[in-house]
């Protein structure tokens, strides 16, 4: 006989209630156990129910205090490897704005580049900022002592 689809509800009656918190609290155990067992990690189960007055533990106490004390170490050392969608965000804007900020500087020295060849070519100067201006004569003043370097190289 198959199993009909059981329509996930909060049960209104208390005896229905209590017996399938039973039967599900049981599963739960079970389950928890093969997986200790086939796993070969431990695992514990908390189970605080409105119908008992005492918190069931599994397999026990101690055993659930040593697999809480296990997490809690691990958690203290993997701290600095846990990274939270708040700070994951932070570190992937950081990154874009370091490769845009490679990016405008690649771009800038491209520009300054190119207005050398223009000048190389007898065109005029563009117009362009006092630090542009300081920015290309160094870069003619750098090409010039690398082919300066080039040029001793190639006589020796």
């Amino acid at each position: 006989m198959a199993r009909r689809r059981l329509k996930l509800a909060y049960i209104s009656n208390d005896s229905k209630r209590k017996a399938t918190y039973r039967k599900r609290k049981k599963g739960i155990i079970k389950k928890v156990s093969e997986l200790t067992i086939l796993c070969g990690i431990p695992a514990c189960a908390i189970i605080c129910s409105p119908f008992d007055s005492q918190i069931e533990a599994w397999p026990n106490r101690e055993g659930v205090e040593h697999v809480i004390e296990r997490y809690e170490n691990t958690y203290v050392i993997d701290q600095s490897k846990n990274v939270n969608q708040e700070s994951f965000l932070r570190q992937k804007i950081s990154k874009a704005k370091d490769q845009l900020k490679k990016l405008r500087r690649d771009n800038h020295e491209k520009e300054l580049t190119m207005a050398m060849f223009q000048l190389m070519q007898d065109e005029n100067l563009p117009n362009m900022p006092f630090e542009d201006a300081n920015d290309l004569n160094k870069l003619i003043e750098k090409n010039l002592n690398d082919i300066d370097i080039k040029m001793a190289k190639l006589s020796v």
